[in-house]
């Protein structure tokens, strides 16, 4: 061949090579982008090869539920449909197969992890089944027929008269039984509140005792109240738990304030607690010293 030729060769082969190489790069983006197109679900990388790969499987998140269930006989599917991780579900069955029984709801609380706001969505859906309370609320006082409730001094004492009354934290069982409406069942429930307490400041707290006649509450005084008083700032969050007027998101909330802010001065202090609306902490304040 001529120079000529040769230059129109040449020529020829490098526009053929050119347009081969401009159409394998579109050919392979469009492959892909099909690719990508055909299989949503996957998130992927580029390699240093040029080449896709995938990563992880982009699921759908769950759709939580709410439904009344008892945490004692819930089921995994149950669970989990409430929202609660596949891990604190198996920390329930652990519990459950050790022993543990959620006797109240605020039992359910104290399931690891389980957040404060988690729990107050779930607890109006807690229901917990009579067959796992206390046998002993089986237990009622004994009825009488009518020649026994005859009165005998020795088994059941004289009433109160009307004008008549009792000391509510010095009396024992046997001087409460006097009181007009309480039994051997209410004196005895009467002596435990009070102990839990740590005392009574006021007649009014025996209506905290499920079905208590209130009738009664005319023939009780309070004379020289001195409760036992809890120490907010040095008690643990389960010795404070242990009050019948502290919850255990109560006794959260005091620790949590004593490491952020130093030791309480007064209940003020937690005021601006969500956890202590105001009458929760008038109730409290005879209780408690710093």
């Amino acid at each position: 061949m001529n120079r000529n030729d040769r230059h129109i060769v040449l020529a020829a082969l490098l526009v053929t090579v050119v347009t081969m190489t401009v159409l394998m790069y579109m050919g392979g983006n469009a492959d892909n982008q099909l690719a990508d197109e055909a299989t949503p679900v996957l998130d992927s990388v580029r390699t240093h090869h040029g080449r896709r790969q995938p990563v992880y499987y982009a699921v759908a998140p769950r759709q939580t539920e709410r439904f009344a269930f008892d945490p004692n006989t819930a089921d995994s599917t149950q669970l989990l449909r409430l929202g609660l991780q596949p891990w604190q579900v198996r920390n329930i069955y652990k519990y459950r197969a050790s022993g543990g029984i959620y006797r109240r709801k605020e039992d359910f609380a104290r399931l690891y992890g389980l957040t404060v706001k988690q729990y107050r969505e779930l607890e109006p859906y807690i229901r917990i089944s009579a067959d796992y309370q206390p046998a002993s609320t089986l237990v009622k006082p004994r009825e009488l027929s009518a020649a026994q409730s005859r009165r005998d001094t020795l088994r059941y004492p004289v009433k109160l008269r009307a004008d008549e009354h009792v000391v509510l934290n010095t009396a024992d069982t046997s001087q409460l039984q006097r009181v007009p409406g309480i039994g051997s069942y209410y004196a005895r429930q009467i002596v435990r509140r009070g102990q839990q307490l740590g005392g009574y400041v006021s007649v009014d707290q025996l209506d905290e005792i499920e079905n208590f006649p209130s009738e009664a509450k005319q023939y009780f005084v309070i004379e020289h109240a001195r409760p036992h008083r809890l120490n907010v700032n040095r008690l643990t969050v389960d010795q404070l738990r242990r009050h019948p007027y502290i919850s255990f998101y109560q006794a959260r909330a005091i620790a949590d304030y004593r490491r952020l802010h130093g030791p309480l001065k007064s209940l003020d202090d937690l005021r601006l607690l969500r956890e202590f609306p105001p009458e929760a902490i008038e109730r409290l304040r005879p209780y408690v010293e710093y």
